[in-house]
């Protein structure tokens, strides 16, 4: 063996018993917080563990397999017989014992070179170990209803939309059920998303993160979700405006940064038509954050975070509107791009963007397209105001009206100065 193959072998071992070293350390450390005399392994113990799976490891690279796999078997079951002996003492906490098994897969990792994801793996069940406090408070503070709302998500992500079929059937654009379906996982989903975040920030801030991260899905979603909301929560109208202005001055950026991945020209000619409209939601939305509602008033959850018969109703009323577009596209051509893009980006600002950057991409069509995209973001937010203006209420209609009227001014002003 060279000295560079003594080297290497050298910082593999070293890897495996620091991984083990840092994992003993917390160990260590919690069993004398706790005040447990007896326990099955401390800091010494898991640098042992470490190094012992990176020598199997090594045995395996030498052609020892046998060898490896009966000490890296042994010290596993090390960790197994200790942990049945402490449970006929009618102490079941197994996290100890979980972690030795950890530190020998880590360091076996590390005996072979993986050297990343061993350090990640010894890392990751460091942290784990140290957050126990904080990992046990968050569990506790998950009630059944969130639970089963996440179970039920998961069905409706994992089982059923892959078993539907891709489509299209029917007419032109036609029916797509998986597409459809995952329309009907987005509205869900932005529903729970906020419903998570009002748990966990309170209303004044849960609203409006919820609407900001909203946006990056569906800012028309947000819209129409906190348009009902101020029905039953008008208390916390301001909040839901904020949420709604976020989500829409999300719009522009999302926009933007789909457009530069997809053709930087029709994006660098866009610029103009997106960054004003984002301004001004900023100011917007900056303005109703630094004033908040009354701390007497108390939040109330809704029963059904999911929302799901509502977010079917929606999807299906999106459907429709892909039919109506289609037609008056076919029906009225000749009107152009222009046209085009507003009927388009009222419904869909993502279909429009492929659209136009297709359109743009040779670079002849790119200053077409780059105001396409302006319209597109025009007419989305007059949508928008027309759904917050007919749905919402109170404070909630009067603040967000007011903040999507002056995004619609922002993009109708850009438009016509460039």
């Amino acid at each position: 063996m060279t000295l560079t193959n003594e080297i290497d072998v050298a910082v593999r071992l070293g890897v495996a018993g620091l991984g083990g070293l840092a994992v003993g350390i917390e160990r260590e450390w919690s069993g004398r917080l706790g005040e447990r005399v007896v326990r099955f392994a401390g800091v010494r113990t898991f640098l042992l563990l470490g190094l012992i799976g990176g020598i199997c490891a090594e045995l395996q690279r030498r052609g020892q397999a046998g060898a490896g796999v009966a000490v890296l078997g042994a010290a596993a079951l090390l960790a197994v017989v200790a942990y049945g002996l402490k449970a006929s003492r009618g102490d079941v906490d197994g996290t100890t014992e979980v972690s030795a098994l950890l530190v020998l897969g880590a360091g076996f990792l590390s005996g072979l070179g993986l050297l990343g994801l061993a350090s990640g793996l010894f890392a990751i069940t460091a942290l784990v170990l140290v957050e126990k406090s904080r990992m046990h408070s968050l569990v506790e503070r998950i009630q059944s209803q969130t639970l089963e709302a996440g179970a039920r998500f998961a069905v409706l992500a994992l089982v059923i939309l892959p078993l539907l079929p891709a489509g299209p059937y029917g007419p032109d654009p036609g029916f797509r059920p998986r597409e459809l379906w995952a329309l009907v996982l987005i509205f869900s989903g932005v529903s729970f998303a906020g419903y998570l975040a009002l748990r966990v920030t309170g209303p004044q801030s849960g609203y409006g993160i919820a609407g900001l991260f909203g946006g990056l899905i569906s800012s028309t979603v947000v819209s129409l979700n906190f348009s009902r909301e101020s029905r039953e929560q008008p208390a916390f109208g301001r909040s839901l405006a904020l949420g709604v202005i976020a989500a829409c001055t999300i719009l522009p950026v999302r926009t933007g940064l789909l457009a530069t991945a997809l053709s930087p020209e029709v994006a660098r000619r866009a610029l103009p038509f997106l960054l004003i409209p984002f301004l001004v939601g900023a100011l917007s939305a900056t303005t109703l954050l630094r004033r908040r509602e009354s701390a007497a008033a108390k939040p109330q959850l809704p029963d059904n975070p999911l929302r799901l018969v509502a977010a079917i109703q929606l999807a299906l009323l999106f459907q429709g509107v892909l039919y109506a577009v289609h037609w008056v596209q076919a029906s009225f051509g000749s009107f152009g791009v222009f046209v085009s893009a507003a009927l388009v980006g009222f419904t869909d600002m993502d279909s429009l963007t492929y659209s136009m950057v297709k359109l743009g991409g040779d670079g002849a069509q790119a200053a077409v397209a780059s105001r396409a995209l302006g319209i597109g973001v025009l007419s989305n937010t007059i949508l928008k105001l027309l759904l917050v203006l007919t749905l919402g209420r109170g404070t909630f209609r009067m603040l967000a009206s007011m903040g999507l009227g002056s995004l619609a001014v922002a993009s109708a002003a850009a438009l016509l100065l460039f």
